[in-house]
This record gives C-alpha cells, structure tokens and sequence, in this order.
C-alpha cells in the first residue's frame, strides 16, 4: 500500500521502506555532528590561538610595566637631580647678590677715595707752589748774604754756596790752624755778615718767615773726634757771639732765632785723604730755615687727611645703623 505525498522517495511500508529513511537521518546526524565538531575544532584552535595572543599580550604588558616603573624611577631621579641643580642655583645666584654687593661697595670705595686723592692732589699742587716759592725766597736771602760778603773779601772763593743751599766760610778766612779765635783781619768779613742778616730781618715781614739760622762749625780728621767736635763747636760760637753783640747788638732782637751746633769731623764735603780735601772739609756753614705757615698747615692737614678704607666704611656704616635703630 503506497503513501501519498512522498513522491519517489516515499518510503513504503516495507522493510526496504525502513532502510531508505534511516540512512537519510543518520546522513543528516553525521553532517551536523561533523559541522559540530569543525566548530568546536575552530573554537578550540580560536582558543589556543586567543590564549597565545593573550600571553603575548601579557608579557608586553609586563615589559611595559617595567619599562614604565624604570622611566618613573629616572624621572624621580630627573626630579631630585632638578632640585639639586635648582638649589644650587639658588644659592648661586644669592652668592653673586651678594658678590656684586660687595663689588658695589668697593666701588663706591674707590670712587670715594677717588675724590679724596683728587682734593689731596689739588693740596699738593698748592702745597708745591707755596714750597718753591719758600725755596726760591730761601735762595735769594742767601745770595743777598753771599753778595754782600763777597763785596768785602772780593770773590776769591772764600765764600760759597753749597750744595745744600748753606753759606760756607772757608775755615781758613777766620781762624788759625786749630784755633777758636776769630782773626782780626775776617772782622770786616763778619761785619758785613751781621749787616747782611739786619738787613734781611729788618725789612718788611722777613722775620716771620725765618724759623732758624744756624751757625755750624766743622772740621778734618787730624785729631781725636772729640777734640774736633769740641774745636768746630768753640769756632761756631765764636762766630755767633761775634755777630749777635757787633755794631752794639743791632742783631740781639733777633737772637732767638740763631744758634750754634759743632759737627767735628762727622760731615765732610772733600777727601780728608789730600790737604785740599781737609782745607775744604775746615770751614763754617750758616744755613736759614724758612717757615711758612700756610705750608705747614697744608702739610699737617694732608698728613691728618684719612682716605677711606673698606675698614673705616664698615665702621661707619655700622654707626649709622646703630643710631637709626636707636632712633627707631
């Protein structure tokens, strides 16, 4: 008996009808079964090749981290390094505020000092045009003195100036050979001499500018130093008493302003070793000491004139802080 509905694959109800419907369900179990299996074959090989990506993946994350905590441990060292170098910088730039304050002050120094050795020099400048004209009035009282002596004795060369500016007699013109008294034939010499030195002192404002005439005596090396210091000492004040009580001591008012010394043989000006030298060496100097008082005050004021230090500026720059905080 036939089924309708299945065509030619119509399964009767053979036994032969049995086995033609089986082999078509178990064909269709076998392909799912198969497709199942490609599936879980694909899963499975989707699996093993997600857990490979995910180790790699792993283990890059892993380098990454170490890569990053070793960049973050150079970067806390970047920073520490930072603030060391910024500290010192710091104290850097504090040591050159105050290195350029220390040279703002020694600047200041100098300009300071600057003025001063500039006022100090403006002084000299004076100082030295008041001194020359002391000298050259100094040279003209000596050539008035030499002048009127040589009007005398005639210039035999009895009567000089020496290199040091003083008059010399020469020894021969007023004494014998080893003796203190005065010959009578050099009176003339001395007269003039003493009218020489009234002249001077009595004209105009002379005598306040003369702070000292000396008469000093001296001597070659024949004899003991002691006889000759002796000897040019007793010859000194020969001349002196001579010229202060001429003339009925014309000069006597300015008496004061003479004295005496005896050197020996200490200050020769020639050889002793030759005659010449000693006879030259033999002789009387008188010299004059000018004063001006103009001068001395410049030369005292300039000696007492401090020029700032470092020293002295702290000390006052202290003293000024001191009395602003009292003040305060």
């Amino acid at each position: 008996m036939r089924r309708k509905g299945f065509g030619r694959a119509d399964i009767t109800a053979s036994s032969d009808g049995e086995q033609g419907f089986w082999p078509s369900y178990a064909d269709m179990m076998s392909s799912f079964a198969l497709i199942l299996f490609f599936l879980m074959l694909l899963s499975y090989i989707q699996n093993l090749v997600t857990g490979k990506d995910l180790q790699n993946t792993q283990e890059v994350l892993e380098d990454t981290r170490a890569q990053l905590s070793a960049t973050l441990s150079q970067v806390d060292e970047a920073k520490k390094d930072l603030s060391r170098v910024t500290l010192d910088l710091d104290k850097a730039n504090l040591t050159l505020a105050e290195k350029q304050e220390e040279i703002d002050a020694q600047q200041a120094l100098i300009d300071k000092q600057g003025q001063y050795l500039a006022a100090a020099n403006e002084e000299l400048v004076e100082m030295r045009g008041k001194m020359q004209a002391v000298a050259v009035m100094r040279l003209s009282v000596l050539e008035q003195i030499r002048d009127s002596l040589v009007k005398v004795m005639g210039d035999s060369g009895k009567v000089s100036i020496g290199d040091n500016g003083n008059i010399i007699l020469n020894e021969g013109v007023l004494f014998d050979l080893g003796s203190a008294d005065i010959k009578p034939q050099s009176q003339p010499m001395l007269d003039q001499l003493t009218q020489a030195f009234i002249d001077f002192m009595s004209e105009g404002d002379n005598a306040q500018y003369v702070d000292s005439i000396v008469i000093s005596g001296h001597t070659d090396n024949i004899g003991t130093a002691e006889s000759n210091r002796t000897l040019s000492t007793m010859r000194a004040n020969s001349v002196l008493g001579y010229i202060l009580t001429h003339d009925n001591g014309r000069l006597e008012p300015y008496s004061q302003y003479f004295c005496a010394a005896g050197y020996g043989l200490t200050r020769p000006v020639a050889d002793n070793s030759t005659e010449e030298g000693r006879a030259a060496n033999r002789r009387i100097e008188i010299s004059i000491t000018l004063r001006d008082d103009s001068v001395m005050k410049i030369i005292e004021d300039y000696l007492k004139l401090e020029i700032p230090s470092a020293e002295t500026e702290s000390t006052a720059d202290a003293g000024s802080a001191s009395g602003s905080t009292d003040k305060k």
